[in-house]
Formats: C-alpha cells, sequence, structure tokens
C-alpha cells in the first residue's frame, strides 16, 4: 500500500542560471584570488577591490550592501597563502563552514626595528638647517670676493639638494608606489627656482632688460630658506593625515561614508600646513631682511601658495596620484612662463598689448603677484583634485599593497564612481 507517486514524487529542481553562477562572489574569488590569499585584513581586500573599480553600487550585483562587507566574505571564504588549503577545489555552489581567522603572528620571526622619532624628525628639519648655515656663512665672509662667496653658495646648495633628497625618501612624504613623475620633478624645479630668482627677473624684464653683461640676478634669499624650513611641517601633516585617513577606513562601513570622513582631514591638514608656511615665512622675511626683497609686498602669499601647492602635489604622488601631481605643478610652472612670455612677446611693434595684464598686476601687487596667482590657482585645483582622489579605501593602502594588486595602478579606475 504505497501512496500515489504523484504524492511522493520530489519537486523537480530549478533549473541554473543561465546568465552565470548561482553564487557570484566566485567570479571576484577567481578574479582577484592573489589579492585575497594574500590580505592580512578585510580591508586591504576592500582597497584592492576598489582599486580595481569595484564601489557599493557593483557591489550590490554581488549581493552585498556594500565594498566592505564583500571584502569581508572574499576574506572568509579564500584562504591564506600560507593557511590550509581550503576551497581551493570547491565547486561554485559549496560555501565555508566557518569564517577563516587572520594568521597569526609568528613570534620568533625577528620584528622590524622601528625608527627613532627623533632621527626621522632631524632628517625633516635638515634641509632648513644648511639653508641657514649657509646664509650665515654667506655673510661671514669679511673679503667681499666674490669667488669665495659663489663657492660657499653653491656648496650650500648641493648639501640643501641631497638634504631634501634625504628628506623626501624617509618619513612620511615617501613614495610608496613605484618612482615619481618626472613631468612633476621639472614642474618643482621650475616654481622654486621662479620663487627664489623669477621676480627680480620679472622686474628686469618690465624695465627693458635684463642688460647683458648687467647686474648679478638678486635671489630672494628668504623665500628659498622658507620654502627649505616647510618640510618639516609638511612631513608632520602628511604623517597626521595619512593616521587619521587609516583611522577613517577601518571605522567606515560604505565608501561614501569613508568619503565623509576623510574630506574634512584633507581640509584640516592643508590649513594646518598653510598656517605654519606663513609663520615660517614671515620669519624668514624678519630674519633675513637685509638679504632683500625683490617680489614686493606679495612675496609671503606666493611663497605659502607654492609651499601649500608642493604639499599637495607631494601629498597626493605619496598616496598613489602622481599624475595629478605633476598636473598641478605643470599648470603652475606654465602659468607663469607665459606671464615671462607675454611680457617679451609685448616688445614686438604692435603687440604692446598683451604684456598689459602682467604690467597691471605688478604695478597694483609687485612682481611676486605673478607666482602667487598662479601657485593658488594650481593648489586650489589640486585640492578639489583630493577631495575626490583621497577620500577612497585605494588611496590608504599598506606599504605592500602594490605588489598585492599585481602592479596594477591604484586610484584612476575608481576615480569616475567615488561619491
Amino acid at each position: 500500500m504505497t501512496a500515489p507517486e504523484s504524492g511522493t514524487a520530489a519537486p523537480p529542481a530549478r533549473p541554473a542560471p543561465r546568465h552565470g553562477p548561482a553564487d557570484p562572489v566566485k567570479i571576484l574569488m577567481y578574479r582577484h584570488r592573489t589579492l585575497c590569499e594574500r590580505a592580512v585584513d578585510p580591508l586591504e581586500i576592500a582597497a584592492g577591490l576598489e582599486a580595481h573599480g569595484v564601489t557599493d553600487r557593483a557591489a550590490a550585483r554581488f549581493r552585498h550592501r556594500d565594498v566592505f562587507s564583500l571584502a569581508e566574505e572574499l576574506y572568509a571564504r579564500v584562504p591564506r597563502a600560507d593557511g590550509p588549503e581550503r576551497g581551493a577545489s570547491a565547486g561554485p555552489e559549496d560555501e565555508p563552514e566557518a569564517p577563516n581567522p587572520a594568521p597569526a603572528p609568528d613570534p620568533a620571526a625577528p620584528a622590524p626595528a622601528p625608527r627613532s622619532r627623533f632621527t626621522r624628525g632631524a632628517v625633516q628639519l635638515l634641509p632648513g638647517a644648511i639653508g641657514l648655515a649657509t646664509v650665515a656663512a654667506h655673510a661671514s665672509v669679511v673679503a667681499p670676493t666674490p669667488p669665495v662667496r659663489g663657492a660657499v653658495d653653491a656648496a650650500g646648495l648641493l648639501l640643501t639638494v641631497l638634504a631634501l633628497r634625504l628628506a623626501l625618501r624617509h618619513g612620511p612624504l615617501r613614495l610608496r608606489r613605484g618612482p615619481g613623475s618626472r613631468t612633476a620633478v621639472l614642474g618643482a624645479v621650475w616654481a622654486v627656482g621662479y620663487a627664489v630668482y623669477g621676480d627680480w627677473l620679472l622686474a628686469q624684464l618690465l624695465s627693458g632688460g635684463p642688460d647683458v653683461p648687467g647686474p648679478h640676478p638678486r635671489a630672494a634669499v628668504a623665500a628659498g630658506v622658507a620654502l627649505a624650513c616647510v618640510i618639516a611641517p609638511a612631513a608632520g601633516c602628511a604623517h597626521w593625515f595619512a593616521r587619521r585617513a587609516r583611522r577613517g577606513v577601518v571605522a567606515s562601513r560604505a565608501l561614501a561614508e569613508l568619503a565623509a570622513r576623510v574630506r574634512p582631514l584633507l581640509i584640516g591638514a592643508t590649513l594646518l600646513f598653510a598656517v605654519a608656511a606663513g609663520a615660517l615665512t614671515v620669519g624668514a622675511q624678519l630674519l633675513l631682511a637685509r638679504a632683500g626683497n625683490p617680489g614686493g609686498r606679495c612675496v609671503v602669499p606666493a611663497v605659502v601658495a607654492l609651499a601649500v601647492l608642493l604639499f599637495l602635489a607631494r601629498l597626493l604622488a605619496v598616496h598613489g596620484f602622481p599624475a595629478a601631481a605633476a598636473a598641478g605643478l605643470g599648470a603652475a610652472a606654465t602659468l607663469e612662463a607665459v606671464a615671462l612670455a607675454l611680457v617679451l612677446t609685448a616688445r614686438l611693434p604692435g603687440l604692446a598689448r598683451l604684456g598689459t595684464p602682467v604690467e597691471a598686476l605688478v604695478t597694483v601687487a609687485g612682481p611676486a603677484a605673478v607666482p602667487a596667482v598662479a601657485c593658488a590657482v594650481a593648489a586650489l585645483g589640486l585640492l578639489v583634485r583630493g577631495l575626490r582622489a583621497l577620500t577612497g579605501a585605494c588611496a590608504h593602502l599598506p606599504a605592500d599593497m602594490p605588489e598585492q594588486l599585481g602592479g596594477t595602478p591604484v586610484g584612476d579606475p575608481a576615480e569616475a564612481h567615488r561619491p
């Protein structure tokens, strides 16, 4: 006595979807397997996914509310590189029984020796100290012999450049994601050179010079010393921003929330650095008043604008956006070069009006108004770009993250999807 066959027959199995696997996360598991295997926590996976263009909206297609929850599942399902081989041969329908915990640190492994804060601070203070020492050595030469003073200035300049290179290779201003951009280096060199000699050159061009042979170029010594001294506050503000931003990544649960946390940090770090750069510039002007001031009354705003531009450019380059840094520095250098070119072009017959805007600006505010405007416009553009570029998790990767991404540039693919 059996029940009718129709009553005991099992319902027909649902056919598998034709447009993709039943487990959509499996696609990401195989596509980003190296990233997931080497990650030490889900935040690294979230940063890597965002660097590859996966946003909260894209995470919804994988049945997750945001990138962070998707990263947590990937971290739980993919075994670590040094963990047990679990799930390597699992089928599309297999699910893990329990999340894979993070690997415990090996107590026998030697811990990296932490660098002394005093040493790192001394490295950042070294360019400004050498700059001040060079000015003091130049003034201490008793006999006004140009060869001796020229040798002192050349040696001081060389030592300052070497100290600056050392400061940029260590500490918070060190690039962690490949070499820097040559365009950015050329733009920075031009902008700093213009800050030292550009005001004198522009004044000579407007007065019909420079004569050959003519007077010795008059350098803005105070501006150069101030730019060398701002390396220390730049490193401090960059370290403060990076540390707070990483805390924001840990505390955020969505990209929009992370962006809301990082934007005030970037604005605060920029304002804090601008105040420090202004104080150092005013101090240098008061201390080196006898060295001369060829830029006029706008020399302090010009130096501060250039310092902020260099700070934002380096901050973007450190966090994986060297192209943006090169664009900002290149824009400032181009504006300054165009101003000089307009003054020269105005000497040609029938083109005198081309130099009128530059002449009017210099008459009102002095020669330093030209670099002040150029650097301020470029710095504002970099700040706007930074408010978008530095608000994602991919901008705050650990030092070893580029190798985990397989050399893929970080930041750019996700730029268009950022809130």
